[in-house]
């Protein structure tokens, strides 16, 4: 698996210092703004005016909601552009027009990462809003700041298989291999299709780690070897029973 060096900040630390708070048993993060709401209360701090003072009030755009909203849409619309350029680069009949639309990519999926962030800034338990950022930073390279990302999903909608499974290929590329074990077992008797997506990641890892351990112990190496090796041979003998 190539990995790439990205530093990110966790968005859980983003939306903090924007003013949302987050909450990983799923609750209502609240949007910016102290006491009164997005926007505040009035002309003094916390809301409070003084008796016979005119309370100045300022025309808001969109509302939290509204605007999380707007911000989600428009993160839909570049991450699938992204994805397009991702496919263009694969099958780019050249190194020039790879790299061009390899570049076209990382700007949509940066595009992406702004509006869905803007989205969460307004509305921070969005669980589909975290799913997606979650799958931009793995797909980026941020293999941490992506297992962060779901966990925030799947805290707020634990039965979300994609997510489980794309959490679990950013724990392959940091070498969590335990946790990555867990959740392929919970795909395999779940959701196997998802399960066998996830071996190839994991195959992979085996594929690298053989040829540069890159910090790893080769007793830990074999070891996982011979659990994939198992598991592979129980999922083609299950796949051959009759349905």
């Amino acid at each position: 698996m190539r990995r790439i060096s990205v530093n990110y900040l966790p968005l859980a630390a983003v939306l903090l210092a924007l003013g949302s708070t987050v909450s990983l048993a799923g609750g209502q993060m609240g949007g910016m703004g102290g006491q009164g709401g997005y926007g505040g209360g009035g002309g003094r701090p916390g809301g409070m005016n003084q008796p016979g003072e005119e309370i100045q009030t300022a025309p808001r755009a969109d509302k939290p909601d509204a605007a999380a909203k707007k911000a989600y849409n428009a993160g839909v619309k570049s991450l699938n552009k992204a994805k397009e350029y991702e496919a263009a680069a694969a099958s780019a009949p050249n190194e020039d027009k790879k790299n061009a639309a390899l570049e076209k990519k990382n700007d949509a999926y940066g595009r992406a990462l702004d509006q869905f962030t803007l989205a969460l800034s307004n509305q921070g338990d969005m669980y589909e809003a975290w799913n997606n950022v979650g799958y931009i930073h793995l797909r980026l390279g941020a293999y941490a700041e992506a297992v962060d990302d779901y966990n925030h999903t799947l805290a707020m909608k634990p039965d979300l298989p994609e997510a489980i499974e794309h959490r679990a290929e950013a724990y392959v590329a940091i070498d969590r291999l335990d946790e990555a074990k867990v959740a392929y077992m919970d795909l395999f008797n779940h959701e196997p299709k998802l399960a066998e997506q996830l071996m190839l990641p994991m195959q992979q890892w085996l594929i690298d780690h053989r040829a540069n351990p890159n910090g790893m112990r080769i007793s830990d190496i074999d070891a996982f070897d011979k659990w994939l090796h198992e598991r592979d041979g129980i999922a083609k003998q299950a796949a051959s029973l009759p349905q």
